[in-house]
């Protein structure tokens, strides 16, 4: 969790993703920005902020997503006390999901 960073963000590369338009753009921009291993891991810890989000245990999201114990522990750390950008995504889809 990077909630104290020694230098600065690079501001620029969050304002392009904002500028893409669908889901096809992003996957398009991630697959040239990051390598398959990293998107991999990135797509993996997402899907067990999901899982845990939705009230599963650790045994369950282990064998669902194959995530380490420790990848899963980590998530759950952020989730808990990070800084709420899991929690404003889920939001967010939950009002898209709403009639």
């Amino acid at each position: 969790m990077n909630k104290h960073p020694k230098k600065p963000r690079n501001r620029a590369m969050y304002e392009a993703i904002l500028t893409l338009k669908d889901v096809d753009e992003c996957i398009q921009f991630f697959d040239d920005l990051c390598t398959v291993t990293e998107l991999m891991a990135l797509e993996q810890r997402y899907q067990v902020a999901s899982c845990l989000h939705n009230g599963m245990i650790y045994n369950d999201i282990l064998a669902e997503t194959g995530a380490s114990s420790a990848t899963i522990s980590r998530v759950n750390r952020s989730l808990q006390y990070g800084r709420g950008g899991y929690q404003i995504v889920f939001d967010r889809l939950a009002e898209k999901d709403e009639p």
